[in-house]
């Protein structure tokens, strides 16, 4: 397994242990402060999953697939997790798959499939995050897994407790004397292409 796949996977295994274990509670309070209920969130991060797999797969250099993913309104939260597995594989046997010159477009810059197993790592982790928040849950994603993420989408990121400062340039939280980001977006382009 490639080591941007390896953290995907394990992204996904952090977000369905935590997240599974309160599928019982409601999940119709905002996450964290986004625009979405905890339900519509974890939804979003299946439809995310689901386009970068599509993406690696089609190799549209101009835009995304207009396709988007559908979660039954009468499913459980324990069936969204599962849909967020299932997409979350997707995209890892799409990277997996894919010779090491696919790439495909995204807004913040044309990628390849490492990159968009990336892209797919923070969604799951930042969606986490603010997940977990909704739900009044105290997690924080692992360094571990936020470290490799900075390397590769965050190429100008200040030094620091990998953590803080994946949730700082994902705009959550401030960062020492540094305030909370308003506007933020990764470098999702090739690194050899910077």
């Amino acid at each position: 397994m490639d080591s941007m796949t390896q953290v995907l996977s394990d992204s996904v295994v952090q977000m369905r242990s935590l997240l599974g274990a309160v599928a019982d509670l409601s999940w119709a309070a905002p996450a964290g402060d986004v625009e979405w209920s905890c339900r519509d969130t974890a939804v979003h991060v299946a439809d995310d999953l689901f386009s970068y797999a599509s993406q690696v797969i089609a190799q549209p250099q101009d835009n995304y697939l207009p396709i988007d993913v559908v979660v039954d309104q009468n499913a459980t939260n324990c069936q969204v997790l599962e849909a967020i597995g299932m997409c979350g594989r997707m995209l890892e046997q799409a990277v997996e798959n894919a010779l090491p010159e696919v790439q495909g477009w995204h807004p913040y810059g044309v990628s390849d499939g490492p990159g968009f197993a990336a892209m797919g790592a923070v969604e799951v982790l930042v969606h986490t995050y603010d997940i977990a928040r909704g739900l009044g849950l105290e997690w924080r994603p692992p360094g571990t897994l936020c470290a490799p993420l900075l390397g590769r989408l965050f190429p100008h990121a200040p030094e620091g407790n990998p953590t803080a400062v994946f949730l700082y340039c994902c705009g959550r939280v401030p960062l020492g004397e540094r305030p909370r980001l308003e506007e933020w977006a990764w470098d999702s382009s090739v690194p050899a292409a910077r």
